[in-house]
């Protein structure tokens, strides 16, 4: 779990491991997150609800700028080691597995 001195920005790095997938079915749209820092069920709890940010750069330049970002947001823990899952609008690219993706800290169930 965090703490104020220990962030510097107002969102929390992960990795995107996977989808969510069982022995002949992928369930692209819901993603598994490895949170930096985070071991437990217990500290994976506390991102429940928060929104997951994969940003990255386009081709194009569409409205000025050619960052762009995919949103998600966590749903519920997954196993016993931290990871998570995260529900996104449209599904990550494939070309995003082991790519850096933003935990943001809000919204806040402190």
């Amino acid at each position: 779990m965090p703490t104020e001195a220990g962030h510097r920005h107002s969102f929390n790095r992960g990795r995107h491991l996977s989808y969510q997938r069982s022995r002949h079915t992928t369930h692209a749209k819901t993603s598994l997150i490895k949170i930096e820092g985070v071991d437990d069920t217990a500290a994976a709890n506390f991102y429940l609800g928060k929104k997951v940010a994969y940003v990255y750069r386009g081709q194009k330049e569409i409205r000025g700028t050619k960052i762009r970002v995919i949103w998600g947001k966590v749903t519920r823990p997954h196993g016993n080691s931290g990871v998570v899952r995260a529900k996104f609008q449209t599904p990550l690219p494939a070309k995003s597995f082991g790519a850096s993706v933003r935990i943001m800290l809000y919204p806040s169930t402190i």
